[in-house]
């Protein structure tokens, strides 16, 4: 399994930015997702997941991003998606998706999860 983050780049405070991660390896519904970043010298935080809830889809963010951010994804793409508006200098990081290994189950920061490489984000004041 593979996944394949893009989209990221430099924004002024106050723009927005759509990051991308591609799967490839296995079929991609029913796992849930998430997105995660890591500020220089901080620790990797949660940002977003989605995942099926009984027949809906499900999504959490952060209380940092809440409102401003919108995790989506295309399962006939194989493509989850992270919409991000109203960006400030504070959410400047390198931005990584993530992957369940279970069925029904979600990514966390230190799971055994599938991760990609990340993509830089970089918000100016």
């Amino acid at each position: 399994v593979q996944l394949q983050a893009s989209g990221g780049g430099l924004v002024q405070a106050g723009g927005s930015l759509r990051l991308s991660c591609a799967v490839s390896g296995r079929p991609f519904g029913p796992y849930g997702m998430a997105w995660f970043r890591q500020a220089p010298g901080k620790e990797r935080e949660f940002v977003a997941s989605i995942y099926r809830s009984g027949s809906t889809t499900a999504r959490q963010y952060a209380d940092s991003v809440k409102d401003r951010f919108t995790i989506s994804r295309d399962n006939a793409e194989n493509t989850m998606y992270l919409r991000m508006n109203n960006l400030k200098p504070e959410d400047t990081a390198v931005y990584y998706c993530a992957a369940s290994r279970r069925i029904g189950g979600l990514p966390s920061i230190r799971g055994n999860d599938y991760w990609g490489k990340g993509t830089q984000v970089t918000v100016s004041s």
